[in-house]
Order: C-alpha cells, then structure tokens, then sequence
C-alpha cells in the first residue's frame, strides 16, 4: 500500500483552513454575527435594568408601605397604648412585618411576638444603631434567605420618655418577582438571539443573492467574449442599481473592445496596402530588371513609404488622444496666419477657386502644430472632393458664443473630449468668446444620416468620397481629437455652396 504524500495532505488542510476562513468571514457571517452580538448585548443591559428598575420600584413601594405601618405605631407608643401594643399593630397572623420598641440605651422594650422570646428584654434588637427615619435592610435572627426593610422612627413616653419604633417588612415578594423576571429574560433572550440570528441570515442571504448572481455572471465574462450581462432585480435597490451600472460598463467594455478590433483591423489593411505595393514593384524589379527603371523603383517606395508614415503618425496621435496624452504644447497664436498659410498651399497645389475674404483675425491658446495639423486636414477633405470651388472663412466674437445661420440648422455634431467616438456639443467653446473655423466646398456634400460616422476612424463614404491621394480615413477623426483637447468643437453641415461645410469652434484668447 502506498504512504500518503505529506505534501498532498498539507496542501488539502491549508486548502481546508483556508475555505473556512472564506466562509467564516463572508459578509453573511459577518452581518449574522453582529447583529446577533449587538442586539444580544442589548438585550442583555436593557434585562439587567430591567430587573434593577422592577427590584428598585417593588422596594419603594415596601418601603412606603412600612413607613406608613411605623409612624402609626410611634403615635400609638407615645400614647402609652404598650406593652403588647406591637402584637395587634404589625402581626397579622404572619410573619410579613415584625416591630420594636427599643429605648434610648438600645435595649429592646417591646417586640412582636414573632421575633422569639415572649419577653422583650430576652430578644435581639432587630437593627442595632438605626436612627429615627432611617431605613436599613435586615435579617430576623434565625432567617437565612429571607430580607426585611426596617424603619425607624422616634416616639416620645408617658413619663417624657423618649424611644425608638422600629417597623420591618418582608422583601420576599420583591426578590421572587426579580428572580422570575430574570429568569424569564434568562430563558426568553437566547430564543430570541436565535430568531434574530435565523432572520438576519436568511434576510441577508436574500439581499446578497443578485449580489452573487451579478459575481458568477462577472467572473464567466472574458476578454473574448464581452456579450454576458449580469441580471438585473426586480426591486429598485442599491443591488439593483449596481447590476445596472454593471451592464452599462459592459457595454462600454463590449463596444470599446468592437471599436478597438476594427480599429486594427483597418489598420491592419492599409498598411497592408502600401507594403503590397513595394513588395509588388520590388519582385517586378527583380525578376525583369529591364522593365523597372531604378529611379522609378525608388519613387514608388518613397511615395509609399511617406504614405504609411502619414499613417503610422496618424495612428500614433489618436492612440495618445485615447490615452488622454496629447502633450499639447499650448502658446497664444493667430490661428488667421494658419488658414493664411493654407490658402496660399491650396492655391499653389491646386486649380481651385479659393475664397478667403471672409478670413479674419482668430486669437486663441493652443498647439500650432497641431491646430495647423486639424485646419489642414478639414481644408484637404473639402479640396479632395470639391468641383471648383473652395471658401475659407474665420471669425471671433468675444463674450458670447458663434451664431448659426440658418443652413447650420441641420448640424450634427462632431466628437468632443475624452469620449473616443462619441458624438456631442459640450465643450468650453463660446463660454468666454469664441473664434469660429469653417471650410465650405460645393461637392457632392455628406447625408444628413453620415455626419457622426465621418468623425469615426476609416470611414469612408461612398465612391464619391472613396480613399484618393492616399487618404486613409482618419482625417476627420484626427481633426475631431484636437479640436476636443483645445476644448472647442467641430460640426459638419450644409454649406451655401452645396457642398459640406465643415465648422470648428475653438474659445478665444482670455
């Protein structure tokens, strides 16, 4: 037979130690725990002044009904109505209240007849010592258990006298309701530490079962597989509104890791597509080197070569912008000497018709290079698709924001900070002054249903708008990414021309 292996065997009472340390402490056996620990010690003080507060009521009702029974016997003493008096004032046929009669030197000068000897001068004083109005508790001589409450009060004999009456009444019926009352809390509160115990784990039990649910279900959702989504209570609690905020960032989850996917995926093709060219012309070269003139080859690589740099940098600016890492170097600049510069660039480049009247100053804090970078692209978007005609305008109104004429009525609008495809008007811009871009061109224009999309990464429309001159798609979205990090916004409607008008809005210089 083979020995057991150490190892294996500490290893499973670690394992075993270990899950019950888990389960021991679990929110439920925790909760259980305190609960049951705090209303027992509740319970338990609320008992304890309970029982004193009984004992307490019980002894001075004795004590007032004891006060009563020995002022009637000092008035009796003082009429001289002794000895024997004590007999017919405090027994009843009982041993419930005892009474004395001890003068001025302690001797007992009286007593009731249930105090012992028939002669007083042979019996104990029942409280040595207790001076008029006084009160002491006491035990009758031969009594072990049983307490009485003696008072004392002062009476004056015929002869000018003066003595002590002495009145004690049994506190029998205050011990016996505290010890049935303590026994009755002693019996009742455990019972009632397992009722709150049993409740308090099953209520929590219930509370935390769509907690567990929304755990399983959390725990079986991956990487590759964002589409689980936690259940959701039917009650309008705080575990409710935790599954819902669950699902919602599930959502976002799924659709980030959606966009992320194509993301590569178009990237992935067109870079693909300048390195099937050169390695195209690369084996033409190679195989007939007579047909692939070298200076030829060499242009065809540089031109694909800038054409995938261009992306590469493209793609390493939205990758910042998503990562909120931009670096924006912002100084005050004259953004009229950018859109200045590309007039005359689209004018040189071109055989458009290039209107910049409407171009005037435009002061605000920001990147050159970047702003340059935006401004450039919205102007190569309009000149790639534009017939013949090109309008370039640029315009500042402090303290208050842009005016939309009425062919920007049908805006939509562009995205704005921090939300990677999402699409809004919220921004900074028009807060303090604002200083307004717009490039107009009468092209075939954007649908009203693709004005969002186009700010989206490689998108491209239609024929009409398809990749030419090496555009990849990501012009607009790079456009949208550095109007967003200045804080401004970007639209595209309508132009008067026909075309598109794309519109930024940046805040003005403060």
């Amino acid at each position: 037979m083979a020995a057991e292996d150490p190892g294996a065997a500490d290893v499973d009472d670690h394992r075993r130690r270990r899950g019950l340390r888990v389960r021991l402490g679990s929110v439920r056996v925790r909760t259980t725990a305190l609960a049951t620990l705090v209303v027992g010690l509740t319970l338990a003080l609320g008992g304890v002044a309970l029982v004193l507060a009984l004992r307490e009521a019980l002894t001075n009702s004795v004590e007032r009904a004891v006060r009563q029974q020995t002022t009637a016997a000092a008035e009796l003493v003082g009429h001289g109505e002794t000895p024997g008096l004590l007999a017919g004032v405090t027994d009843d046929g009982d041993d419930d209240t005892v009474a004395q009669v001890v003068d001025a030197d302690g001797r007992v000068r009286d007593s009731s007849p249930s105090l012992g000897d028939d002669d007083a001068a042979g019996v104990a004083a029942l409280a040595p010592g207790l001076a008029p109005g006084q009160t002491r508790i006491v035990k009758l001589p031969g009594e072990d258990d049983e307490r009485f409450l003696a008072v004392a009060a002062e009476a004056e004999v015929a002869r000018g006298e003066r003595v002590t009456v002495i009145v004690a009444g049994t506190l029998e019926v205050v011990d016996e309701s505290a010890e049935i009352v303590g026994f009755l809390l002693t019996l009742g509160l455990p019972l009632l530490l397992v009722v709150v115990a049993a409740t308090t784990w099953r209520m929590v039990g219930r509370t935390l079962a769509p907690v567990e649910a929304i755990r399983a279900t959390a725990e079986g959702v991956s990487v590759t597989d964002l589409s689980g989504r936690v259940p959701t209570p039917t009650s309008a609690d705080e575990v409710a509104r935790l599954a819902v905020t669950m699902n919602h960032m599930l959502d976002r989850l799924e659709d980030g890791q959606r966009r992320q996917r194509r993301f590569v995926a178009d990237a992935s093709h067109e870079l693909r597509s300048p390195v099937a060219t050169i390695r195209q012309h690369a084996e033409v070269a190679q195989a007939h080197p007579d047909r692939s003139p070298p200076g030829e080859l060499a242009e065809t690589v540089l031109a694909e070569a800038l054409r995938m740099q261009r992306l590469v940098d493209d793609l390493l600016l939205l990758a910042r912008a998503d990562e909120h890492s931009l670096g924006l170097r912002r100084r005050p600049l004259d953004l009229d000497d950018i859109v200045l510069d590309e007039v005359r660039r689209l004018r040189a480049t071109t055989t458009l018709a290039v209107d910049a009247h409407g171009v005037s100053a435009g002061p605000v804090d920001g990147d050159p290079d970047a702003l340059r970078r935006a401004i450039r692209n919205v102007v190569d978007n309009a000149a790639r698709h534009a017939t013949g005609r090109v309008a370039l305008t640029l315009a500042s109104s402090a303290g208050a924001p842009a005016v939309l004429t009425g062919a920007d009525l049908d805006a939509e609008p562009g995205p704005t900070a921090g939300a990677a495809g999402a699409v809004g008007t919220a921004g900074t811009a028009g807060t303090a002054g604002t200083v307004t871009f717009a490039v107009e061109d009468d092209g075939p224009g954007v649908p009203p249903d693709q004005r969002r999309r186009v700010f989206e990464r490689f998108v491209r429309l239609d024929d009409a708008r398809a990749r030419d001159g090496g555009g990849s798609g990501l012009g607009l979205a790079i456009v949208a990414e550095v109007v967003a990090a200045h804080g401004g916004t970007v639209a595209l409607t309508t132009a008067p021309l026909g075309g598109a008008r794309v519109q930024i809005t940046l805040p003005a210089r403060r």
